[in-house]
């Protein structure tokens, strides 16, 4: 079930959409001549005719259940640099679907999350749709998205290592000089980030940033569960052989001005996981994630804008792998 893709833009209430872009909505055509490999069961594009199709992100297609409920279906594309790529990794939307919902359970005690007790078998008819997809779609809360990555620093990499280069500080917050690519920070760090349009890169910014779009009360509590979860999540990791060096996370509110976390939790889409037996002060290590595509992506002349480069085979494979390794050691061990 692999379709064409539409650009992305905010799915839930209150938010305006983004800005879509020419440039995006031609990311990628089913028949891709760039792309050497499709797995007939990866799922690129979801289509589902009984329930309202509100927008297509990178990954989530997300379709209106009612009021006070949205489906969240996780496909298998893949997006780097913002840029969606035209190859999907088989059985990547069912492993972020997983150890999401693994994470929000361990969590449950530090805030309040999106989940129901709805299924998709709840609000879908067509039996053989449910079975095709149950595997990665969740119905959840419909809420107010806050317009800030909560991004959570443990180690010094990205977009943090490439801010420390510049000005010795990332999203405003001095570090000490000398420090390498990769290093462990002496604490935890809350380095936000913005919610950019379609085809433009998330901004660091500083926490002052943060109090003057939502608030001081809602960016400290955003702040100080945030770090609480990092840490948490961290320790756990650790102990199964993997360094969480960075993440980040959603919020949304209710009607009542109630705070839940949303979207993903902890997955190798919005986390960098390091094997700790391969990690290395001053380079960058290997990884669970989608770092490894990324690696691929830099060897080429590709200027990281629309449309993305297809991926051959042998890295489709590894990376559809190394998502799996993710979940099996954090959650199996």
């Amino acid at each position: 079930m692999i379709l064409t893709v539409a650009a992305p833009y905010s799915y839930c209430r209150g938010l305006p959409r983004r800005k879509l872009t020419a440039i995006i909505a031609r990311i990628v055509s089913p028949q891709s001549q760039s792309s050497p490999m499709r797995d007939a069961d990866a799922l690129f594009e979801s289509a589902i005719p009984e329930l309202p199709l509100i927008a297509r992100g990178k990954v989530r297609d997300i379709y209106a259940v009612d009021d006070n409920h949205l489906l969240l279906v996780t496909s298998d594309r893949l997006s780097a640099y913002d840029v969606v790529l035209p190859d999907p990794i088989p059985g990547k939307g069912e492993v972020l679907t997983k150890i999401s919902l693994f994470w929000f359970d361990m969590m449950a005690d530090l805030i309040d999350n999106q989940l129901t007790d709805l299924r998709i078998d709840d609000v879908l008819t067509d039996p053989e749709m449910c079975d095709r997809l149950r595997s990665r779609s969740l119905v959840v809360k419909r809420l107010q998205p806050l317009p800030v990555e909560a991004v959570v620093r443990g180690y010094l990499i990205g977009s943090g290592w490439r801010d420390y280069l510049q000005t010795g500080a990332t999203s405003g917050i001095e570090l000490p000089p000398g420090l390498q690519q990769a290093s462990k920070l002496a604490e935890t760090l809350f380095a936000p980030a913005n919610k950019a349009d379609v085809g433009d890169h998330d901004e660091n910014i500083c926490f002052d940033k943060v109090v003057e779009l939502i608030g001081e009360d809602l960016a400290s509590s955003v702040r100080d569960v945030s770090i609480r979860i990092y840490e948490r999540a961290a320790g756990f990791a650790l102990e199964r052989g993997i360094i969480i060096a960075d993440t980040k996370f959603e919020f949304g509110l209710d009607d009542d001005g109630h705070m839940y976390l949303i979207d993903e939790l902890l997955t190798p889409d919005s986390s960098r996981f390091w094997p700790v037996s391969h990690y290395k002060v001053g380079t960058s290590p290997p990884s669970f994630d989608k770092q490894f595509v990324r690696d691929y992506l830099d060897t080429l002349d590709w200027d990281k804008t629309a449309p993305g480069p297809g991926l051959p085979a042998d890295v489709l494979r590894q990376t559809a792998d190394k998502y799996r390794e993710a979940i099996t050691r954090i959650t199996e061990a």
